[in-house]
């Protein structure tokens, strides 16, 4: 009894501290800060206890893996370079 009931606990502290980190990182989408790093880490604080968290945060790493071409969106090599540029 005493097991469960320190599990449960346990799980709510988790939930409570996860989803403070992810609203936190929601609101530096428009406030300034690493809204794209603080919430992944609020996703890995709950996908320690809770599955839909996992699976949110696989869907998170395949969407950023497909998106490897940056935030400018240019392909490789072309980021930060000035179409004017004569070295490149």
């Amino acid at each position: 009894m005493l097991d469960e009931v320190g599990r449960l606990i346990k799980r709510f502290l988790i939930f409570v501290i996860g989803i403070t980190v992810v609203l936190a990182g929601g609101a530096m989408l428009i406030l300034p800060g690493p809204a794209f790093i603080v919430i992944p880490v609020g996703l890995l604080i709950l996908a320690t206890e809770f599955a839909w968290a996992r699976h949110l945060l696989r869907r998170v790493k395949e969407l950023l893996k497909t998106r490897q071409g940056g935030v400018t969106g240019m392909p490789e090599g072309k980021a930060g370079k000035e179409k004017d540029d004569p070295l490149s």
